[in-house]
């Protein structure tokens, strides 16, 4: 049984792939850089109860509608008050999906800047920005970081592949031309 292209997946096919390639002049389709997954993830304090990690760990599963992993320690660091195999936050693969920013008030476009290598992470403070989070059921805020990896090179390279795929990148305004200053 063949497996369906997702909307996303035939959006980078048919349009995305053809464009990168005539812009960035590459000879064969393999070289177009491509969005290989979406990472969720957020810390848990150290003195977080049975409750904090279950309510963490739902809201996760909510914004991802897929099951959360939770991260443990290795080892004990004191000075954080952790002991070995405390869970010290939970994170979520997402692969091959249609991406969508949630309402977030005065947006602008999110910043520029990449990694280094291509990928893109993005800081969200409050994650009751999204739809499926009901505000009256959270006890505390929650902090989210959301990081897409790309397999481009280098930030150009994947800038332009993320601008592609609808990225609302800000825009980066010039700067105004000084007046010249009238000599009398």
């Amino acid at each position: 049984m063949s497996k369906q292209p997702t909307p996303l997946q035939k959006f980078y096919a048919e349009t995305v792939a053809p464009a990168l390639m005539a812009s960035r002049g590459y000879k064969n389709k393999h070289q177009v850089p491509k969005l290989e997954k979406i990472v969720l993830n957020t810390g848990i304090s150290s003195d977080a109860d049975k409750n904090q990690i279950a309510d963490t760990a739902r809201d996760m599963a909510l914004i991802a509608g897929q099951k959360p992993v939770l991260n443990r320690s290795k080892k004990a660091i004191a000075n954080f008050k952790l002991k070995p195999n405390q869970v010290t936050g939970c994170h979520v693969t997402l692969r091959l999906l249609a991406v969508a920013l949630p309402t977030i008030r005065d947006f602008r476009g999110v910043p520029n800047k990449l990694d280094g290598q291509g990928n893109y992470t993005i800081g969200i403070t409050d994650f009751t920005i999204f739809p499926e989070i009901v505000v009256e059921n959270n006890k505390r805020s929650m902090g989210l970081d959301i990081t897409l990896v790309t397999s481009a090179e280098t930030d150009d390279e994947g800038r332009e592949l993320l601008k592609a795929l609808g990225m609302p990148f800000r825009r980066i305004e010039p700067p105004a031309p000084a007046k010249p200053s009238s000599a009398a």
